[in-house]
């Protein structure tokens, strides 16, 4: 506000007059005070005070009608370029009056002194001892609110430069008119204002049209995303190196050095939770960035201003996205290791245990039957000693584990039947069993945890039926018992993950279950009512 009350009484005085030297300089350090190009905290560099220097030179020793025209031309484009930085109502209206008040001066007060043009007397004194000191008087009154530290350095150079553009093509066009139509100034300048209003209206038309044209929108911001800029360079880097790196450490250490290849960095160091880097030369001029567990600073060769703030910060930002998606693919391969020596350590577990049930079941018929053990154990024991050896062999070799070990069904068929003879089972195959070749080490995990289960069911329901049934067309295995259905809740979640039960249906038969799918089979609760359970296991 004082800013403008001096700049008022230094014209109202005029360019001849003693006092408007003392007043410019008082207007000029005000407006210092209010600039909104650089930090009032920060210290001037050579440049800035230079530029401060000469304006106080020119303001006391050539200070015309040509130099105040075009500072209140730029001044009026430095308020117009904030405008558009505040939300609140009252703030804009503040400013938006200030424009006004520094739009009358330049069209109304200094152009017809600068061109001196005639008729404009009368205009000019009521304008400066009634018009604008009432604008000013009305400014004084409006309350407004302390400004927030970005608002205060808030400028956009490209409003600034437009309005500065379009004021000065609003005074020349006038005086354009003026001369070429022979008119007053006044009708001049109301005819140039009308016809840059309608070009305003045509090109907003224009921006954003809705008749199928693209409009200047996308033209302009097709212009501002032109290829081959160091953004996009580095963003394709970036994502190169993304593939080619698995390791998040080294896709971090190439990443930064193609973030030196920026212009405005000098160097930068990097600190993560498993390693550290330095790049470049470090400078006065830092800024410093987290993303989870990643530190960045990067050195600049001169302050960073808030538009660039912005571009690093999303530059880094990508990057630890990037160094993130790493870090998590890593942990993910490390927990898929983690799962495959569990499934393999869970198969060969259940493998001994299968074994270790046929062993105990042997040396029950031998406790109790003494006199059909001897045939039994003649057939069992090599068979149980052969899957012993195979075992031991996977623990020795794990490599042997993805070996897929094929037998004839006839073959196969046969073996599960002498292993489960001693129990009471039903068979069921049909006529004329042919070779075809099956994985061997599933069909006998899937057909002794079934069996087993079943077997375990008889002790709590004695005397149910247990059926192994083998059908060719379409190929299944099934394992049917006469028993109680399996409880709903239980059922649902069943070969799906682990199941906490008592009677052992759970760890074994979701392992199971995910061996078939990796081998191409299918393990299913075919039917689960009471009398009937079928566990089926099928060719996917």
């Amino acid at each position: 506000m004082g800013m403008l009350v001096a700049l008022h009484l230094a014209l109202w005085l005029g360019t001849e007059s003693i006092w408007v030297r003392p007043l410019m300089l008082m207007h000029l350090g005000l407006f210092l005070m209010w600039q909104p190009l650089w930090r009032g905290e920060s210290k001037l560099h050579p440049g800035g005070a230079a530029i401060i220097i000469a304006m106080s030179l020119v303001a006391l020793f050539w200070l015309n009608w040509w130099v105040l025209a075009f500072w209140v031309g730029v001044l009026f484009a430095l308020v117009g370029g904030r405008v558009f930085a505040f939300h609140a109502r009252r703030q804009r209206i503040y400013y938006l009056l200030m424009m006004a008040y520094l739009l009358a001066i330049l069209l109304l007060y200094i152009a017809p002194n600068l061109f001196s043009l005639p008729g404009m007397g009368e205009v000019m004194d009521n304008m400066m001892n009634i018009g604008l000191p009432v604008l000013l008087l009305v400014m004084a009154f409006i309350r407004v609110e302390p400004e927030l530290a970005e608002s205060e350095r808030a400028v956009d150079f490209i409003y600034i430069l437009l309005l500065f553009t379009l004021l000065t093509l609003l005074l020349l066009g006038s005086l354009a008119f003026m001369n070429l139509g022979h008119i007053d100034y006044i009708d001049a300048l109301m005819r140039t204002m009308f016809i840059i209003a309608g070009m305003l209206l045509v090109l907003g038309v224009l921006w954003n049209p809705r008749l199928g044209f693209s409009g200047f929108q996308a033209l302009f911001s097709r212009y501002l995303l032109t290829i081959g800029t160091p953004l996009e360079i580095w963003l394709e880097r970036l994502a190169e190196v993304a593939q080619q790196e698995q390791n998040p450490e080294d896709f971090l250490a190439r990443a930064t050095e193609y973030l030196l290849e920026m212009p405005w960095i000098t160097g930068l160091t990097w600190v993560a939770d498993r390693g550290h880097g330095t790049l470049g030369v470090s400078s006065p001029h830092r800024l410093e960035m987290s993303d989870h567990d990643l530190h960045l600073t990067l050195f600049s060769r001169q302050a960073i201003s808030p538009t660039v703030q912005l571009h690093v910060r999303l530059l880094t930002r990508l990057l630890g996205h990037f160094y993130q998606a790493k870090r998590r693919e890593q942990s993910l391969r490390e927990i898929t290791r983690q799962q495959t020596i569990y499934e393999t350590g869970a198969r060969l577990t259940h493998d001994l245990k299968n074994m270790l049930q046929s062993l105990f079941a042997l040396t029950s018929v031998a406790q109790h039957q003494p006199e059909k053990a001897q045939p039994i154990l003649r057939r069992q024991l090599p068979v149980l000693t052969e899957r012993i050896e195979s075992v031991l062999a996977k623990l020795k070799t794990p490599q042997m584990q993805d070996e897929v070990v094929e037998l004839p069904l006839s073959t196969w068929w046969e073996g599960l039947r002498q292993r489960h003879q001693h129990r009471d089972i039903k068979w069921s195959t049909p006529n004329g069993l042919n070779d075809l070749p099956i994985p061997a080490p599933l069909f006998d995990c899937v057909a002794d945890n079934l069996i087993d289960n079943a077997s375990k069911k008889r002790l709590n329901e004695p005397g149910i039926p247990i059926t192994v049934a083998l059908e060719l067309s379409p190929f299944s295995l099934g394992i049917i018992d006469g028993g109680s259905a399996i409880p709903g809740g239980i059922a649902n979640n069943l070969l799906k993950t682990i199941v906490p039960s008592e009677s052992g249906m759970g760890i074994g038969l979701y392992q199971v279950a995910r061996w078939a799918t990796q081998s191409g089979y299918h393990l299913e609760l075919f039917e689960n009512k009471d009398g009937r359970v079928t566990f089926r296991l099928i060719k996917r």
